[in-house]
């Protein structure tokens, strides 16, 4: 029975895309940017399709063969390495979204869907999966990113909402989605990451704390006067705040991991523009195909060097102040 709704709900989808895929065909000839401009509609009734197919499935057809293994968190343990990695894959996200959005030409829109496209198949497959799988969950993590990226620069530059309005946004939408997950499970710990429904508000509160990230980077070294360099020490001090809470203060675990995690963003940010602004905006006007290379390599290495694990993170009962 499940299988048959599964097949009628795909052909049903695949009907509609076929209708969309004719009403956008003659328009497909104006290059890349405008081909995913005029794929639009069936980007985001595929994100939805994918999600409901997701969200449908019991836990027994997702993870089959229940064991210990599959009661572990899918994400990794959180380390030194992860926060170097992490503050690496934020820069990656910063200088690949630049690069298909200003060195590519190809415009913030079109970006943001490109890797509006990327996020939803890879969040897919994280969620499918059956344990912590490195390369998989940290090319999320990086499809989020640059997400993130050109998300931001089209509403704050394109939209015209500007570095303020569109953090404040964006912030507001970050604790909505925290703040449901909270009232919906009861802790937003990611020591619970490893049921899909966990797994699409986790997602979902990276992919707004990435983006949140990427404004707030802007704000702080345009908006302020601070530069790229001031905001980088910004973000730095108040990262070293927290992790003298965690050593220092009996304040919620849970609570640090996420302040830190919004805050790596915007130190990614800031490091990233300082590599490829122009030396008259205060960067090192460095290639950003090139540079974006260069940080990839790192991260691959960094994966290859040292493996990582799904493994400890702050327990539920850690969770209270």
């Amino acid at each position: 029975m499940k299988t048959s709704l599964v097949r009628v709900r795909a052909e049903k989808c695949h009907e509609q895309t076929s209708r969309m895929r004719g009403f956008v065909h003659w328009r497909t000839q104006l290059g890349p940017p405008q081909v995913l401009l005029n794929a639009l509609p069936e980007l985001w009734l595929l994100s939805v399709v994918a999600f409901e197919q997701l969200s449908s499935f019991p836990q027994s057809d997702l993870r089959m063969n229940q064991t210990a293994e599959y009661s572990l968190s899918k994400v990794p343990e959180v380390t030194l390495v992860f926060w170097i990695i992490k503050i690496a894959a934020t820069t990656l996200g910063e200088t690949g979204g630049d690069t298909v959005t200003m060195t590519l030409n190809w415009g913030y829109l079109a970006g943001t869907l490109l890797f509006f496209a990327a996020l939803v198949a890879l969040v897919a497959f994280q969620i499918v999966a059956r344990k912590f799988h490195p390369f998989l969950y940290w090319a999320t993590i990086i499809a989020s990113t640059t997400f993130g990226t050109t998300m931001a620069d089209f509403a704050d530059r394109s939209l015209g909402i500007g570095y303020t309005g569109g953090s404040s946004i964006l912030l507001l939408f970050l604790l909505a989605t925290l703040g449901l997950w909270y009232w919906s499970l009861g802790s937003i710990s990611v020591d619970t990451v490893n049921t899909p429904k966990v797994e699409v508000f986790y997602w979902a509160a990276i992919t707004f704390s990435q983006t949140l990230g990427t404004a707030l980077g802007d704000w702080m070294a345009d908006s302020t006067g601070l530069g790229y360099e001031g905001g980088a020490v910004v973000f730095g001090a108040a990262l070293a705040v927290v992790a003298a809470a965690y050593y220092w203060t009996k304040v919620s675990r849970v609570t640090l991991f996420w302040a830190a995690f919004i805050l790596t963003r915007p130190l990614g940010a800031t490091v990233g523009d300082f590599l490829d602004k122009p030396v008259n905006h205060g960067g090192l006007a460095l290639s950003r195909p090139i540079a974006s290379a260069v940080i990839a390599a790192f991260i691959i290495g960094c994966l290859l060097i040292l493996p990582q694990r799904a493994g400890s993170h702050p327990k539920v009962s850690d969770t209270v102040a």
